[in-house]
């Protein structure tokens, strides 16, 4: 059993659409796939996606993304964490998975996440270019600590995993080592919306020695403390310079 990753597919795009309907129907019937958020905000676009990859792997495993929250962009009444809920039940629908799945002595960990401010405080300009301070909506949270904080209330219910190797996934950012070059010089304004500090305190409770991330759409792995971070983004079309065009296999049981 081989566990692939891959992050940020942004469907919307047509050619990204193309590039799972391109994926081998045959040669990961026995494979789990890692998909750390960020497909599309649209749901049945979502399902379709989520269908044509479970149709593929054994299993996947998926976390939202910031986009999958998005809910202005359609015009809907719903708030952000109406939004999630009906995430969650479109992942359950296609027949992926939110849950920890344990197999051969591997034990894989969904991480909820949001961005909490610890990697630095957003600007005003931040506030204004950034599309989730206008895309999404939470009525009953003050702002992204206060979301990032119901977030980690959701994983609190998760239990140690006994198996040899564990890997664990998210969305956003658990270290500020992972933040890309990129956006630590002329760009370090994005550094707030990027991640969240206390996942890396889950991570290593978890015993996780792998951890998958996405949202920075820029291809990285790094070693740091007895944890390999990866991220294997496929990103917007335009940058697939930064990003990646294929799966990639981070574990091997």
């Amino acid at each position: 059993m081989r566990f692939y990753a891959i992050s940020d597919l942004h469907v919307d795009y047509e050619s990204n659409a193309n590039w799972i309907s391109k994926l081998s129907s045959f040669d990961y019937r026995s494979d789990v796939l890692l998909v750390p958020g960020d497909i599309t905000h649209n749901l049945t676009k979502l399902s379709q996606t989520l269908e044509a990859l479970t149709a593929r792997f054994q299993r996947v495993l998926f976390v939202p993304g910031n986009h999958e929250l998005w809910v202005a962009c359609e015009r809907s009444p719903l708030s952000s964490v109406q939004k999630f809920e009906q995430v969650r039940r479109v992942v359950i629908e296609s027949g992926s998975s939110m849950e920890p799945f344990t197999a051969n002595d591997v034990t894989v960990v969904p991480l909820l996440s949001w961005y909490d401010y610890s990697f630095g405080q957003p600007t005003p300009r931040l506030r204004e270019v950034w599309s989730d301070f206008h895309a999404c909506r939470w009525p009953d949270f003050a702002d992204a600590p206060d979301v990032a904080a119901w977030f980690s209330t959701l994983n609190d219910t998760l239990v140690t995993p006994k198996s040899r190797t564990v890997i664990s996934l998210s969305h956003f950012l658990p270290r500020q080592e992972l933040i890309p070059v990129s956006s630590s010089g002329k760009r370090s304004y994005l550094a707030p919306v990027l991640g969240c500090a206390s996942l890396d305190e889950r991570i290593r409770a978890l015993r996780s020695s792998i951890h998958i991330y996405g949202h920075s759409h820029v291809r990285r792995h790094l070693r740091t403390k007895d944890v390999m971070y990866l991220n294997n983004p496929l990103g917007y079309p335009d940058e697939h310079w930064l990003t990646s065009s294929r799966l990639v296999c981070v574990h091997e049981a």
